[in-house]
């Protein structure tokens, strides 16, 4: 199974070229470099969907909040599990 995860654009790196164009990405904190060559019309300030260091897709801040919820949510329902263990 593949995850994809939401990221916000922090910095852009201008002088790349498109093939291999850069961004800084803040994912709750934590902040990754991360390819935009697939998504070249990512701009400062935009969610994406990162894979393995490449942003897949655009999307806007509604759909990244329903993500981080989702994610939060497994995360409790995986710690409720594991309190529950013998």
């Amino acid at each position: 199974m593949c995850l994809a995860v939401p990221g916000k654009i922090v910095s852009i790196h201008e002088d790349d070229p498109p093939e291999i164009r850069r961004a800084k990405a803040d994912f709750g904190g934590i902040q990754r470099e991360v390819c935009l060559a697939y998504t070249p019309e990512a701009r400062l300030g935009d969610y994406i969907l990162v894979h393995v260091g490449f942003a897949l897709s655009v999307v806007d801040e509604a759909e990244a909040q329903r993500i981080f919820d989702t994610i939060r949510e497994m995360d409790e329902m995986a710690q409720a599990g594991e309190d529950e263990s013998p």
